[in-house]
């Protein structure tokens, strides 16, 4: 077959997104030789992907519709550095024909599928009538191209509920919703269809059977311009929270060889049924018994390191020499297993706080190396800004070891050895979840997070000795280095005759905590209550040292951000407060009972009337947060007696949005 003229060699390559993937593209791009040209929006001004990059065009304002997803913008940004090809990384305009066609009818390579086979395969709908023609197992529903409530309703009432309603276009959980009534449906697809709409551009919806207990597994595919196409093997996706995927493994621990081959001969046949050419991923569900085609994504997938570390092949090299013109580097023989991976995704978010979006500036951030099995994707660093504007996702953190508990295991030090402050993540998360018996066990679903989500966000362990002694000498450390060379605060508190005493307290919660200092002419010590303990410190780079109490040495890394202190023992993350000694520790706190803007966003729906009496729990109204949307609900029963805000509205964080008047019988 001979090569498309389509498909050309290129010295240029723009990288059309953002974060970790632009960073990820562009460090195979820059490896293979080639120059690497960034977009950034007025947000990203100062990312990690840009200053990456040999070169770097701004093309809009922070929203994605004004610069991310603009078209014609990033197609200019291509002409003015003379780049021959672009990258869509993935999410944005990764899976849209419209840009693909774009790039072809400007002359550019586009590093993907064509245009015609994002359309056949990109689409749930069309992808499930083109599987369902090829004789792949489908989940039973509708991908039907109307679009009005009756005939969803219809639908949904045929296939029987549970149902998934979900968008037809795009991923990463957006525009999905269970429904298990159907008095829940229309108010879902609403919901489903506005967020869709403000992620992809695209509001149709498909409804299919909603697997119980189901497993999410998926299988990576290459093809070229040759007629080659190959698999690598199979992902397991199942650790998800809403849809979204949390922890990525391969190969899927839930499969024997003989269903390993069978799912990956059905991916290749759904590839094939288009002539599939670049990287993609077929996914399917699975009851515990059968395997369920669900869809295709005609993109490069967030969790693929996981691939290339049981493979050894370098995706994004392999999509751009596909990309290129060649043959794959490797036929389906020559492509081996090797060994387990297993990825865990770092959000800005706090699980305590029903996994909020966190933002703001990135005080501290400490990754351990990338050695021994352990891979770190990252889009950000120390210094970044995290945007309300964007996914909150950081970096990914990839483990890979000979087995899967020894997988688990690498991965879970290096979620421990992972420090990022100024925002809250879901690390502590992550690590509760990837040692959770039953996640070693794989005695998991797609639904195992919510289940679990109490034991996955257990509150704050109290600090114990080790803690209080840590914070004492992270503070001393502090002041040591502010301290000349002569200060005698270098031998922690030395002094040439006599002793004397600090006193340190530290509040976390409720609670509060006193530790003596004693310190003088002879050995330092700590007394906690009854307790005395001998005491030393030895003070390392970026914040580590070494303490020693009554001659037991612990290893310690600690931040302290004003007063306020971050420690990470053998027993774990603290957080504590230092009290100021000297006072000016009063702090203002918003009140529980506010309805008030958590972060910056925008106002998508109001759910409830002026004067309207709400239980408590009742949602009031609806923001688009971090492209997700969060409900805010009435913190007690009583009366909504004043909405300020209408649909619309872009509101900062903090503003008050509504306001309710307790009832006599819910005083609170």
């Amino acid at each position: 077959m001979a090569t498309p003229a389509l498909y050309k060699p290129f010295r240029t390559l723009l990288i059309a997104n953002r974060g970790e993937i632009a960073c990820r593209v562009i460090r195979t791009a820059r490896a293979m030789g080639l120059r690497t040209v960034a977009v950034y929006s007025e947000a990203d001004a100062d990312a990690l992907h840009v200053a990456d990059a040999d070169e770097a065009v701004l093309i809009g304002p922070a929203r994605a519709r004004d610069s991310y997803l603009n078209i014609a913008n990033v197609i200019d940004a291509a002409r003015k550095t003379g780049a021959e090809a672009i990258h869509p990384g993935y999410g944005f305009l990764s899976e849209s024909a419209e840009f693909a066609q774009a790039c072809a009818d400007a002359g550019i390579v586009f590093v993907g599928p064509t245009a015609d086979m994002i359309t056949a395969m990109g689409s749930k709908s069309g992808s499930k009538a083109l599987m369902e023609k090829a004789g792949v197992p489908l989940v039973p529903g509708f991908h039907g191209e109307a679009q009005d409530e009756a005939t969803l309703a219809s639908a949904a009432d045929r296939i029987g509920f549970p149902v998934l309603v979900k968008a037809s276009a795009g991923g990463g959980g957006r525009g999905m919703r269970v429904v298990r009534s159907a008095g829940e449906l229309a108010a879902a697809i609403i919901s489903a269809k506005r967020e869709a709409k403000a992620a992809f551009g695209d509001d149709r919806m498909l409804i299919e059977k909603y697997v119980d207990n189901p497993r999410h597994i998926e299988v990576q595919i290459v093809g070229d311009s040759h007629g080659n196409l190959v698999s690598l093997f199979e992902r397991e996706c199942t650790l998800q929270r809403r849809h979204q995927k949390v922890i990525e493994e391969a190969p899927s621990p839930t499969l024997g060889p003989a269903q390993r081959e069978a799912v990956c001969a059905a991916a290749r046949k759904a590839a094939g049924a288009v002539n599939y050419v670049g990287a993609g991923t077929i996914e399917f569900v699975s009851d515990g018994h059968e395997v369920f085609f669900i869809e295709m994504n005609t993109r490069l997938q967030v969790e693929h390191p996981v691939t290339e570390l049981i493979s050894g092949v370098d995706l994004v090299e392999w999509q751009l020499r596909v990309a290129f013109g060649e043959r794959l580097p490797l036929a389906q023989d020559e492509i081996t297993l090797n060994g387990h991976a297993v990825e865990a995704r770092v959000y800005a978010e706090n699980p305590h706080k029903n996994f909020m979006p966190s933002v703001g500036r990135i005080t501290t951030w400490r990754t351990p190396a990338e050695d021994n099995g352990l891979r770190i994707d990252a889009g950000y660093r120390e210094g970044d800004s995290v945007s309300p504007n964007y996914d909150a996702m950081l970096a990914k953190v990839i483990a890979w070891a000979p087995t899967r508990e020894a997988a688990i295991d690498r991965l879970n030090r290096g979620l421990e050895d992972t420090d990022v402050r100024g925002i809250v993540t879901n690390i502590p998360f992550l690590s509760a979840l990837v040692t959770h018996p039953d996640v070693r066990a794989n005695t998991i679903d797609t639904g195992f997070i919510e289940r679990e989500l109490t034991a996955l966000t257990p509150p704050g362990a109290p600090p114990g000795e080790l803690e209080l002694c840590a914070a004492v000498a992270a503070i001393l450390g502090v002041e040591q280095a502010r301290a000349t060379e002569t200060s005698p605060w270098q031998s922690a508190g030395w002094m040439p005759v006599g002793r004397r005493q600090r006193v340190f307290r530290f509040r976390q919660s409720d609670s509060e905590h006193k530790v003596t200092l004693v310190y003088g002419s002879g050995p330092s010590q700590l007394l906690i209550g009854d307790r005395v303990l001998a005491f030393a410190a030895s003070y390392g780079a970026h914040g580590d040292f070494d303490l020693t109490l009554d001659g037991a040495r612990s290893h310690t890394h600690a931040v302290i951000e004003g007063h306020e202190l971050y420690l990470r023992t053998r027993n774990g993350r603290f957080d504590m407060h230092w009290v100021d000694p000297f006072g000016g520790d009063d702090e203002e706190h918003v009140g529980e009972d506010k309805i008030v803007a958590p972060l910056p966003g925008t106002v998508v729906a109001l759910l409830a009337e002026e004067g309207a009496l709400l239980e408590k729990g009742a949602a009031i109204l609806t923001l688009e947060v971090m492209k997700m949307e969060q409900t805010l609900r009435a913190p007690f029963a009583g009366k909504l007696t004043s909405l300020r805000c209408k649909v619309g509205d872009i509101v900062q964080e903090g503003v008050e949005l509504a306001v309710v008047e307790p009832s006599e019988a819910d005083p609170e």
